[in-house]
């Protein structure tokens, strides 16, 4: 079901089948930005030459794309600057991976950008549940996918026919941030894409069941939408199988793309968050992001918490108003402009440091509210704890989960940090993981 095929590597996919009577089958994925045609530029002295009008070029390249997309054989297959405006190339798409035996769903970006998302699915072994598309109708007309689908192999570790075997797939591509106001749309994006699929569970009244999010998300492990995403639970699958744990330290071991601006960053990941994931409310986690960002706003220019507490406040009162608090965020840059926050979500981060409710901040609940807030460190430490803590008759309930069984970056060298020259395929590495399902409780809910 799908193979990971590196030399030297780890896990090697062709195993799975001579043990599954010993071991459930795993599941592999794998997402990539295929550059489309109308983006890659073949003169970078005249920015308007771009391979989309040139035939041979980008049908040869795709079909290269798909060649390895054929070879590697992945289970789930996320694909981002998907050419869905050239029809030719659509049905080369659909013609070679509908043979293959996947199931394709496609979605165009709006106002015609030209460029959209597909995913596609082996159809042996998924049976679809359903497809919901997502329009953020924002400045980068930017959308996103969800695939809600059920595994048809037999979970052999379960005994238990009930069990659900299900999970939800999401494949988006993010804004580019070419200016710090756009760092809050992207954190915007990824919002509207948790508050979706929590939206979703509910109007279909679903259990806990696995989610994976996919796609070329256009920010580092040091930015603003890794840690949000981390704060609600989510893992990044890479850094799993390879051990990386420190968001700092280890940002700059593995890269995944480079930019029009001849920078390479790790942008393109697959994030997991399991049933029995410890997950803060989603608004809670919303606030902490933005004020997160307020707060590296106001590090760049060396602020201390003293400085930042005075920055907030108005006149030579000792506490902060909610109209100091908005003239701040102004000059920051966080609202009075189309980008930036609403009425509601700065009166929704107000109510949130203002725990008290008197309409006033004190410097002791702005370092407690604002300045500082739990890292993901130490909400996996209170997972743990709240495990620990919860009542006795809680009801738990079977259901399955993913473990990260290896995650391989190709071409080889971004998985050193490096970009090499010779590489044409695009101006994304591509990322396939393995996954291995689980079998975990998880508390049921009332």
């Amino acid at each position: 079901m799908g193979r990971i095929s590196r030399p030297a590597s780890y896990a090697v996919g062709s195993s799975i089948q001579e043990n599954q009577q010993q071991q459930p089958p795993s599941i592999t994925c794998t997402t990539f930005n295929i550059l489309a045609p109308i983006y890659k530029r073949l003169n970078h002295e005249d920015q308007t030459c771009r391979e989309s009008d040139y035939k041979a070029c980008w049908l040869a390249r795709n079909q290269r794309i798909l060649d390895w997309l054929l070879h590697e054989r992945s289970s789930i297959i996320c694909l981002q600057e998907f050419w869905i405006g050239n029809e030719e190339l659509v049905n080369l798409y659909d013609k070679r991976l509908g043979d293959a035996g996947y199931i394709n769903f496609k979605l165009g970006r709006t106002n015609n950008r030209g460029d959209g998302l597909l995913i596609a699915v082996e159809k042996e072994y998924f049976t679809v549940v359903n497809y919901k598309e997502l329009h953020f109708n924002d400045c980068g007309d930017r959308v996103a996918q969800l695939l809600h689908v059920e595994l048809d192999f037999q979970f052999s570790q379960c005994h238990n026919s009930d069990i659900r075997q299900q999970l939800l797939i999401v494949n988006t591509h993010l804004l580019f941030p070419h200016d710090s106001s756009l760092c809050l749309v992207r954190l915007h994006q990824v919002y509207k894409i948790l508050q979706y699929v929590e939206s979703y569970q509910k109007e279909y009244q679903l259990k806990p069941l696995p989610i994976m999010l996919c796609g070329d998300w256009n920010g580092s492990k040091r930015g603003h939408v890794y840690k949000f995403l981390r704060s609600q639970g989510f893992v990044s699958s890479y850094d799993a199988a390879h051990h990386y744990t420190d968001a700092d330290a280890d940002a700059h071991k593995w890269v995944s793309h480079r930019n029009h601006r001849g920078n390479i960053c790790a942008v393109d990941f697959i994030w997991l968050l399991n049933p029995d994931k410890y997950q803060k409310i989603l608004k809670t986690s919303w606030s902490e992001a933005v004020f997160g960002m307020f707060k590296y706003l106001l590090r760049r220019t060396s602020q201390t918490e003293r400085d930042a507490f005075a920055f907030l406040k108005v006149d030579n009162e000792d506490y902060i108003t909610y109209s100091g608090f908005c003239g701040a965020l102004r000059q920051l840059n966080l609202i009075g402009h189309c980008h930036g926050l609403s009425v509601e979500e700065t009166k929704d981060l107000w109510d949130q440091a203002d725990i008290n409710g008197k309409g006033v901040i004190g410097y002791k609940e702005f370092l407690q509210q604002i300045w500082n807030l739990e890292g993901p460190d130490q909400i996996d430490d209170k997972k743990n704890r709240q495990h620990d803590e919860r009542p006795n008759d809680s009801a738990e309930e079977q259901t399955i989960g993913f473990s990260v069984k290896n995650a391989v970056l190709f071409p080889q060298e971004v998985e050193k940090g490096k970009w090499p020259e010779d590489y044409s395929l695009s101006d994304h590495a591509r990322l396939t993981v393995m996954f291995s399902p689980i079998r975990i409780l998880c508390l049921a809910p009332k």
